[in-house]
């Protein structure tokens, strides 16, 4: 491991020198900033469920009540910087091979938002959690996608084709939107302020994921089983990513308070009963409603001599 970095500015030097290894050339970011950014009306005041429910939401690591509250949250955070920087690793290389100027400058575009969003994640770490933190922010920059070693494999899969990069946008970012949403209600109010953004972001990486496999579907020039194995493949990929069934994990992170289900607010507006034994199921049966209407609607453009239809 490099030295530790000790202020922010240190690791904002550590991430230039992980840009050159990756070989992403800065001149892709154009005029975008990566800045931090929050949203802290959208993050709210108070706790809104679990066993700390009706308490001001904590606003320092040193208000968390427990340990393994905090670690918990160090975890959250590192899994989220960590998916962010293995995307860039690999992406980066299709930039070469774009098939037109708009879709070069979408992946860039979505290339510098997940650098933005890792720099909040380790942002976070750094600021908030001390010496364990500014460890683990590091460490996001020392793991790669092309040695194999980011923390879910879904990040070190392989990306060799626009076709992959298609359906990782539409159907994996999916997936991201999905919890980025579950960590908006976070009890850990600079959390949940971080997400507001990044959600905002993340709609453009799912529209270019839309656009672009529309744009396939209406050329006719893909064969339509090919790319089905592709959706198969990534599909799949996204499922995995929202856990283990009856994960214990995920239950006490709803009683912490930390992480809640997707749509929290109006379920609870609703009175909607949580069973935090089904946690990851019951956010995995969401995402796959939202992606089987998206698949529908590319089916839409296929032609009206088609005799098959494109399905999750």
């Amino acid at each position: 491991m490099a030295e530790l970095p000790k202020t922010w500015e240190d690791w904002v030097a550590n991430f230039a020198d992980w840009q050159d290894r990756v070989g992403y050339n800065r001149e892709w970011l154009g005029d975008f900033d990566l800045s931090i950014l929050f949203d802290w009306d959208r993050a709210g005041d108070v706790i809104e469920y679990g066993d700390y429910s009706g308490r001001v939401k904590w606003e320092r690591a040193l208000q968390v009540p427990h340990q393994n509250i905090r670690d918990a949250l160090i975890s959250m955070i590192t899994v989220q910087g960590d998916t962010e920087f293995a995307s860039v690793e690999q992406q980066r290389h299709l930039l070469a091979s774009a098939p037109t100027d708009y879709d070069r400058y979408a992946a860039a575009r979505i290339m510098a938002e997940e650098q933005r969003h890792g720099w909040q994640m380790a942002y976070l770490l750094m600021t908030y959690f001390g010496q364990q933190g500014r460890r683990e922010a590091q460490k996001l920059l020392e793991r790669n996608a092309q040695d194999g070693d980011r923390l879910l494999g879904a990040f070190n899969r392989p990306m060799p084709h626009w076709l992959d990069f298609f359906c990782y946008t539409m159907f994996v970012d999916r997936d991201g939107k999905f919890q980025l949403g579950m960590l908006s209600t976070s009890a850990f109010r600079p959390l949940a302020a971080s997400m507001g953004p990044m959600l905002k972001e993340e709609s453009f990486h799912l529209g270019t994921g839309s656009n672009g496999l529309r744009r396939i579907i209406k050329a006719g020039v893909i064969p339509l089983d090919m790319l089905q194995r592709y959706m198969n493949k990534w599909v799949a990929t996204a499922h995995d990513l929202f856990g283990t069934d009856s994960s214990t994990s995920a239950h006490w992170a709803y009683v912490w308070g930390v992480k809640g289900r997707w749509d929290e607010r109006k379920k609870l507006d609703a009175d909607i009963e949580v069973d935090k034994d089904v946690l990851n199921e019951e956010s995995r049966g969401h995402y796959h409603e939202e992606i089987a209407k998206e698949v529908e609607k590319l089916n839409g453009y296929l032609p009206d001599d088609c005799d098959v239809e494109l399905f999750v």
